[in-house]
């Protein structure tokens, strides 16, 4: 059986179990994950990197789905975390706390206090602002935290530049040529141990000439830094790995970064999200009308940007299928829009796609990561419920939100 979301007699199914059976017993707008698709996934991330010490960390924003954290804490997978919710979520779903790492450019005191008090793998820290803050917290907590110093290596990803992280405008990380200098003076703090380095450049980067270079700037300092004194344990090469029609495997990503990384005596971290779980997901959707207006199709669903935001916030292009298998003939170029009270909220435009019925189920391909963990009550709409398959069965890891859910944290 081949993992993940195939067609059976012309019907679209997740690992055998009928799609249009879940979007009649859950209702729709309705998340839809693939486990054996997210372990078969994670478990080539694994045996890619098995030629070095590693630790695949799961970027636990792209979906945290407690059943999902679960899933991978127990593949022994590790976790990035970038708040105090994720790393509580993380050691709540099994994750020993010396599998995470914190990152983050704007950790709060508390989220710091809580890393520490947990002793995490390490903080990737971002500035020397924070170093003295990790180093004071952990003092008049009686510990020793141990930090990982994000660098920027002005490295263009390629990508949308909403997603872009490693280039010297970007907010993240501090410059390079720095790194040795910041060292040096972080040599002279008691409460924090400079274990590491890491740079994270990206998402969803397709081409594996940036990850290369990212991974040989990253070898070459850490090596430097060690020749130096320093006692570097770490190399995280960060994460950003894409996926869609294009996908960067596994295997082409590590045989792309290892050269720089084999016969160094760093252990490698690697940080995937999207591309763990992100084409293991559908978005299945009801259509609500087919409308024409002045010459102009329009495919309006039950699904909108507050339920999938991608494509409004990146122009991300999300394959849509019908999830039935009756025949349809006849095409024509519409624009598929959800029902939010914006513009942007749109999936497709001016596409030739097969002309839908009121009422047919449409699978959002790709959704599986910043999907759910995106989305919001914009409009006062309930957030979709979540379906996890496994073993070919059905379970159901969120439900959906009712009004009475949405409105409890108000005080009136």
């Amino acid at each position: 059986m081949t993992a993940g979301f195939e067609r059976r007699g012309g019907e679209l199914v997740c690992d055998d179990v009928s799609l249009d059976a879940l979007a009649r017993q859950f209702g729709t707008p309705l998340y839809v994950y693939s486990w054996a698709a997210i372990e078969q996934s994670f478990r080539r991330f694994d045996a890619a990197f098995a030629s070095v010490s590693h630790l695949v960390c799961y970027a636990a924003k792209a979906n945290s789905s407690l059943a999902i954290l679960t899933g991978l804490a127990r593949l022994g997978s590790g976790a990035d975390v970038v708040s105090g919710g994720e790393l509580r979520a993380a050691l709540q779903c099994g994750f020993p706390a010396g599998r995470i790492v914190f990152s983050g450019v704007g950790k709060t005191d508390e989220e710091i206090a809580a890393g520490v008090d947990a002793g995490i793998l390490a903080f990737n820290a971002e500035s020397e602002r924070e170093i003295e803050k990790i180093n004071a917290i952990a003092h008049g907590r009686g510990a020793r935290a141990r930090v990982a110093l994000r660098v920027n290596p002005d490295i263009d990803a390629r990508s949308h530049p909403y997603i872009s992280t490693g280039l010297k405008q970007n907010k993240f990380g501090v410059d390079i040529a720095r790194a040795r200098e910041i060292f040096g003076k972080a040599r002279g703090f008691g409460n924090v141990g400079m274990v590491g380095i890491q740079a994270h450049i990206g998402s969803q980067i397709l081409e594996t000439g940036p990850l290369a270079e990212t991974a040989r700037e990253l070898s070459a300092l850490a090596a430097s830094l060690a020749e130096d004194g320093f006692a570097i344990e770490s190399l995280d090469i960060g994460g950003g790995i894409g996926i869609g029609e294009t996908t960067l495997s596994p295997e082409t990503y590590a045989a792309a970064v290892l050269p720089a990384l084999t016969g160094r005596p760093f252990r490698v971290l690697i940080e995937p999200g999207r591309a763990i779980t992100g084409a293991a997901g559908v978005l299945l959707t009801r259509v609500q009308y087919v409308k024409q207006e002045r010459g102009k199709n329009f495919v309006v669903l039950d699904a909108g940007m507050n339920d999938l935001l991608r494509p409004a916030l990146y122009q991300a292009a999300h394959r849509i299928e019908f999830v039935d298998s009756a025949p349809r003939t006849r095409t024509f170029t519409a624009d598929v829009v959800g029902p939010v009270c914006e513009s942007a909220d749109r999936f497709l435009h001016d596409t030739e796609i097969a002309e839908p019925r009121e009422g047919d189920v449409l699978a959002i391909r790709d959704a599986g990561a910043y999907g759910f963990a995106m989305a919001s009550n914009y409009n006062f709409r309930p957030r979709p419920a979540e379906v996890l398959v496994e073993n070919g069965t059905a379970r159901l890891i969120r439900r959906r939100e009712n009004y009475e859910d949405i409105i409890r944290p108000e005080l009136v």
